[in-house]
């Protein structure tokens, strides 16, 4: 990594990788739209350029939030990337524009409780000089409690005489002021029904609808994107990617490959349906979802159980380690699609145990979301289809 140094400026220049720029030009096949595909380029430079910094500065282990096999799903919708290091997060808000009178942040990042950062850093990206500068920061609570709220490009802007300049303060603020407040409170927006959801996904999924996020109102649109499934499946839509999370087609074909490269996998058993599938020599399969929880590393199981006709599914999770036990506190929950209970949907390890499951009948096309108490690393809600 390479840090520029300029005279008499507490700005920090810091060098684009110089694979990035291909690397990005060579992704445009992500994005739906030239607009959503220059965001995604700016934003990858971006983040090429801080996140080595924030390592280097901060910690080795900091990373993108949720994942970086996700991001296009964001960029393709909104500018910004979030990068987690602890239990602070960051959230890069790059712009190619000079003026730094103001940093102005999209409404997501600062008003979705789950997207919401503590730090919000001012980053100027220089594709042609092949450096970034990062010339500023604020806090969440200075977005939400200072800034100016603009309802025509749904941002808040904080004035630049608001804004730290001096990056290196921001270290120096991690380590000796824990218990700074850096978030204000957030109003959790209503759930929509899956009905709502599913007609906003048909309606903004049409990529001639070039700004979706502006196109209907925030609490309708803050609540479809907030919902990773959603999020994941609005942005299939829009660059007509096929379905992408059917249990079935997995079962028969093979794990797509979105689904692959957030960690689901195919294991051919013999299983047996109803007791008889030995005698029909069927190699059936199940499901598995390898996850970091904890500093540790478990599995998550779905499991084809009963007739064809009449299949039950089981979701089960296992400690990886053979013999390992999975801590008493954690639980394993189903949802329905818009995130509603239903009867037994959860099981809880009242103390270490061996396995923890759910069972549950589905209708054919119905969607469950599945959470795990406590969270893993790199959750993004999914909504898988059976």
């Amino acid at each position: 990594m390479t840090t520029f140094t300029f005279a008499n400026s507490t700005d920090l220049f810091l060098e684009i990788p110089a694979k990035n720029p291909n690397l990005a030009d060579l992704r445009s096949s992500y994005f739906s739209n030239p607009t959503s595909r220059y965001q995604g380029y700016i934003n990858e430079l971006c983040l090429s350029a801080v996140l080595p910094w924030i390592q280097e500065e901060f910690t080795s282990q900091a990373k993108v939030w949720p994942t970086t096999t996700v991001l296009p799903s964001f960029w393709e919708l909104v500018n910004g990337t979030a990068v987690v290091v602890d239990v602070t997060r960051f959230i890069l808000v790059p712009s190619e524009n000079i003026d730094d009178s103001e940093l102005r942040v999209p409404q997501e990042w600062v008003d979705l409780t789950t997207w919401a950062g503590d730090y919000y850093l001012a980053v100027q990206v220089e594709p042609d000089e092949g450096y970034v500068r990062v010339w500023g920061y604020c806090t969440h609570e200075q977005l939400k409690n200072r800034g100016n709220y603009d309802a025509g490009d749904r941002t808040y802007a904080v004035d630049a005489t608001e804004i730290i300049h001096d990056i290196s303060v921001l270290a120096l603020t991690q380590e000796l002021c824990h218990q700074a407040i850096t978030r204000a409170a957030i109003s959790p927006l209503p759930t929509l029904a899956q009905p709502q959801a599913q007609n906003l996904i048909t309606r903004l999924g049409k990529p001639e609808v070039v700004t979706p996020r502006l196109a209907v109102p925030f609490p309708l649109w803050g609540g479809l994107i907030e919902h990773g499934g959603w999020r994941q499946s609005l942005y299939q839509q829009r660059l007509g990617i096929p379905e992408q999370w059917s249990v079935l087609q997995w079962l028969q074909s093979g794990v797509s490959q979105a689904a692959e490269t957030i960690g689901w996998g195919r294991l051919n058993l013999q299983l047996s349906f109803g007791g008889r599938g030995a005698e029909r020599g069927q190699a059936d399969s199940i499901l598995s979802r390898q996850l970091a929880i904890a500093g540790q590393t478990y599995e998550l199981l779905v499991i084809p159980q009963g007739e064809r006709d009449q299949v039950i599914w089981r979701f089960e999770l296992r400690n990886a380690t053979v013999g390992a036990a999975i801590p008493g506190g954690f639980k394993l929950r189903l949802l329905t699609e818009d995130l509603q209970p239903f009867p037994n949907n959860e099981d809880i390890a009242r103390t270490a145990v061996e396995q923890l499951f759910v069972e549950v009948a589905l209708e054919s096309g119905e969607g469950i979301v599945w959470e795990i108490e406590p969270l893993p690393e790199n959750y993004d809600r999914e909504i898988l289809k059976f």
